[in-house]
């Protein structure tokens, strides 16, 4: 039995650049639905967020999309998810994304993304939630990153435990593998 009943994937509203991403995102998909886990996403049609958003519904999946008014008025929302809540505001966006979810995942992308990992993020370590988070790093997607956080953690503005809280998945069954072992020990009051 899984912890996670719905995982918040963070990803581009692009491609990216090479087909890797695309396909991780298409195995994210299958691999959620396999395991019976919902999608909770940016509410998008395109890019990795659509691929990711038509992989689950493909497969039979619930897919709950959370977008801002401003990106529904340019027509980006993904209409044919299960539910799609219309916010006002990206502040709102990752609010809901976070009450919607169990845990979060990151796969590639830009600026967005990386604003709400670290929200999560933040959020955690101010308390508001126990939620996990983990990186899928695609391809060494994220080694920069990974490389960027180690050495705020080695020139002390990040302690290890905060450190060790980020997760990091080579593939999508581990990067489930991992948020599902870390929803359970939070749940049991324990730091994972």
């Amino acid at each position: 039995m899984t912890n996670l009943k719905r995982l918040a994937v963070y990803c581009g509203s692009a491609p990216g650049s090479r087909p890797v991403f695309a396909e991780a995102a298409r195995a994210t998909g299958r691999a959620m639905v396999e395991r019976g886990i919902d999608l909770v996403y940016g509410g998008g049609r395109l890019g990795l967020m659509g691929i990711i958003a038509d992989t689950v519904l493909e497969q039979g999946g619930r897919v709950y999309g959370v977008i801002p008014q401003a990106l529904v008025d340019i027509e980006v929302a993904h209409t044919a998810v299960t539910q799609l809540h219309t916010v006002p505001n990206m502040h709102e966006r990752k609010a809901k994304m976070t009450d919607l979810a169990d845990a979060f995942l990151a796969l590639p992308g830009g600026i967005g993304t990386l604003d709400e990992l670290f929200e999560a993020w933040s959020w955690n370590a101010l308390g508001y939630h126990k939620k996990p988070f983990c990186l899928l790093n695609v391809d060494g997607f994220w080694d920069g990153m990974i490389d960027f956080i180690d050495n705020a953690t080695d020139n002390g503005f990040l302690s290890q435990r905060r450190r060790r809280q980020l997760l990091v998945a080579s593939s999508e069954h581990e990067a489930i593998d991992l948020l599902d072992e870390a929803a359970a020990a939070a749940t049991q009051g324990m730091v994972w």
